[in-house]
């Protein structure tokens, strides 16, 4: 029977990669984007895409009922993957752009996985994947809020996996590095949705942030195209025990080495260089 996978933030980048490659997998792949111009075109490249705005309650619970009706309830597999990164340092970030910053990575999430928890008991079987970040277990200079809403999904995704540990739930998280993607203008729009460069006493960095956010490509070595997810995600999504971490890329898998060996203010070193 083909298993049906409902998958965020497929207007761009890895949820894009992945949706395409799933779909020609032989999943029934059931794409959403947050804006209706980027379902028009998913449709028109053969997916089957729908709306759902994870920063909208409204719209992930219709989105919802959409997919029950598509699918008669039988939803297999959710990869949360939508996502934006608000850059700033933390004095300078009003208490509404955290809020913002949760709504989309963390509580969206929420709403949509409590959603599809039934659905995939109802049916005996079913797999969570989580798109987190090598942000979700160390932390960078100016990214305070992607890295606590990271943090946030790396906890509740553990504490989901141990209370769904008496079920056919399977639970996983993706922990990417560097990805080429459109995430870095995504997050120079949401920079200068909420800091006043030249306010700050930070200016000097958020000139060099704004550099690196305008730049098309990374520049890093390390960093890889978005298909680089559609392997760990097929694993976690195929396999008879799928992994509790994928990490992806070398500096993610470097960071959860140094995490575990070397001390706080060790890390806190070696970290502040990568402001």
């Amino acid at each position: 029977m083909t298993k049906t996978v409902l998958i965020t933030g497929c207007s761009t980048g890895i949820g894009y990669a992945c949706a395409h490659a799933l779909r020609k997998q032989g999943f029934d792949v059931i794409a959403s984007c947050r804006a209706q111009e980027d379902v028009e075109k998913l449709k028109g490249e053969g997916l089957n895409c729908i709306q759902l705005d994870l920063a909208d309650t409204g719209s992930i619970l219709s989105a919802i009922e959409l997919v029950k009706r598509q699918t008669g309830g039988k939803l297999y597999g959710l990869f949360n993957n939508g996502a934006y990164g608000q850059p700033g340092a933390l004095e300078d970030l009003p208490t509404e752009a955290l809020r913002k910053q949760f709504e989309t990575n963390v509580f969206g999430w929420h709403t949509l996985t409590q959603a599809v928890i039934p659905l995939m008991m109802a049916n005996g079987s079913g797999r969570i994947v989580q798109n987190s970040s090598v942000l979700g277990f160390v932390a960078l200079k100016y990214r305070g809020a992607y890295n606590a809403s990271k943090f946030a999904i790396e906890g509740y995704t553990d504490t989901l996996r141990l209370e769904l540990e008496d079920t056919s739930i399977q639970v996983s998280l993706i922990e990417p590095g560097p990805i080429e993607s459109r995430f870095r203008a995504n997050a120079l729009a949401a920079f200068f949705d909420f800091i006043d460069l030249n306010a700050s006493r930070h200016e000097a960095d958020y000139l060099k942030q704004k550099q690196r956010l305008e730049s098309v490509k990374s520049g890093s070595k390390y960093t890889l195209p978005s298909e680089a997810i559609i392997d760990p995600l097929l694993h976690a999504l195929t396999a008879n025990q799928a992994k509790i971490r994928y990490r992806v890329t070398k500096p993610t898998q470097y960071m959860a080495i140094c995490k575990r060996i070397l001390s706080s203010r060790m890390l806190d070193k070696m970290l502040s260089k990568g402001g």
